[in-house]
């Protein structure tokens, strides 16, 4: 009850004072499911299920199905749209430099890595249609990644779980209006919960192969390959950090390596200079965050701003030397510290790149709900010889 009416709240908040177009349509559709599913979650019987489905439903079904008939949505599904197109008869989802040198419209760019434009392939070949929109398809990775993610980690209800996240304002709102952050976050749990998999070996490979897709999506993943490598080297050795090194690497040059050849300038203006602001348009990422209003303040500020991110990558980037994480939950909070600062520093940022520390931190809580609390980690052999590890085999004296 009290997450259904947190989301009630919070989707009234949206309606009565967001100045953005779609946010109040999703928030005047959301609301009064929000409600409605709070008031259900009462019946003790029925009342989780009929939860689920009220705030499913109107929390996301019915307003991205609305707005996805009127094509209304934020801008970066029309750059994903329009990257699919020009990666489908150019081979390069991005504009040339020469283009780009002569515009000032900032959605001309396209700040995304390749396998971005892949959801909007279905609209690029099939034509207008709510089920060829590009978010769902953003949605439906996130939902498959986000519960096989939790699966891995032994997690119990994993659907019931998926349902609820997905449906509550933390993924239901932005997918609702736009949703390209969600695939690379469902693929940053999967990878991490690959290499923590109770009662079993990790999987370094499939890890590697998670997290480099996701890396090949957004830049916004590559502190999870980073600390993921520090993670496996501390605790599983060098050969298992080398293995999912060359997996995620060898999977994002596949990926990424040929529209890199192709027009190897486009891509580091877009995916590179234009989020740091260095290109001569600015981006239309500008919450007003410490990061944004330095760089407002001229040439000093952006390159205060631009230092201090580079700062807190290299102290993140010590702290992985000094002291590794030792286990997945430690190496998740190292993620989202990390995240953290990037979006607060980056001269070009948004409220909304917070849902990558908030859904880390969710999956973190819900993967240590199943049997017995959290999953185990593995750790070194019990000393002694193997006559005394066992506790059935000590004697009461050694005991």
């Amino acid at each position: 009850m009290a997450i259904f009416a947190g989301s009630a709240g919070y989707a009234g908040a949206v309606a009565l004072f967001s100045g953005i177009g779609v946010h109040r349509q999703w928030a005047v559709l959301a609301a009064p499911a929000y409600v409605l599913a709070a008031v259900a979650a009462a019946w003790k019987r029925r009342g989780l299920d009929l939860s689920l489905l009220l705030s499913f439903a109107g929390g996301l079904v019915v307003p991205l199905a609305w707005m996805a008939a009127r094509s209304e949505s934020q801008r970066e599904i029309r750059v994903i749209i329009r990257s699919a197109w020009s990666l489908l008869h150019h081979g390069t989802p991005y504009h040339s430099t020469a283009v780009l040198a002569a515009t000032q419209n900032p959605d001309v760019y396209n700040p995304y890595l390749p396998v971005m434009a892949l959801f909007g392939m279905a609209r690029t070949v099939l034509g207008g249609g709510v089920l060829t929109d590009p978010r769902i398809w953003l949605g439906v990775t996130f939902a498959g990644a986000f519960a096989l993610a939790l699966g891995s980690a032994g997690a119990a209800d994993i659907w019931r779980w998926t349902a609820l996240v997905t449906a509550t304002p933390l993924v239901a709102f932005p997918l609702a209006v736009g949703g390209d952050d969600l695939p690379v976050l469902g693929l940053i749990c999967l990878g991490l919960a690959l290499l923590w998999r109770p009662g079993r070996q990790p999987s370094p490979v499939l890890a590697g192969l998670a997290l480099g897709v996701a890396a090949a999506m957004k830049a916004t993943a590559w502190p999870a390959l980073v600390v993921a490598v520090a993670l496996l080297a501390a605790r599983d050795g060098r050969r298992a950090a080398a293995r999912f090194a060359v997996t995620a690497l060898a999977t994002f040059a596949v990926l990424v390596g040929p529209v890199a050849a192709v027009a190897p300038g486009a891509l580091v203006v877009n995916t590179i200079l234009f989020p740091l602001g260095l290109a001569h348009v600015k981006s239309g990422a500008a919450s007003p965050l410490p990061g944004y209003l330095l760089a407002q303040t001229g040439p000093a500020g952006h390159a205060i701003a631009v230092g201090l991110l580079v700062f807190a990558g290299l102290a993140l980037a010590l702290s992985l030397v000094v002291r590794p994480p030792r286990d997945c939950r430690s190496a998740t909070w190292r993620i989202i510290i990390g995240l953290v600062l990037m979006f607060t520093l980056a001269p070009a940022s948004r409220f909304g790149y917070y849902i990558y520390p908030a859904g880390l931190w969710v999956w973190l809580q819900v993967s240590s709900l199943g049997a017995g609390g959290a999953p185990p980690e593995p750790g070194p052999p019990e000393p002694g010889p193997p006559e005394l590890r066992s506790p059935e085999l000590r004697s009461p004296e050694l005991t």
